[in-house]
């Protein structure tokens, strides 16, 4: 029978050579570098399509009520 730390040694080992898996971590990966992305890019276009709002509502004026 192996010792623990020879033991922990082959599972690392074995998780290092095994591939079944690689495609949902890399996928994982990509998800998360586009959900950054897109935390960067967003708030600033928020900005612009708020104002945009704005100006097409003072154009339109008040609703009729």
């Amino acid at each position: 029978m192996k010792s623990l730390p020879n033991r922990a040694a082959a599972w690392a080992l074995g998780l290092f050579y095994e591939d079944r898996a690689q495609d949902l971590i890399e996928y994982a990966l990509m998800a998360s570098a586009v959900a950054v992305a897109a935390g960067a890019v967003i708030p600033p276009i928020g900005n612009h399509v708020s104002v945009i709002f704005s100006k097409v509502t003072s154009v339109l004026g008040p609703t009729p009520g």
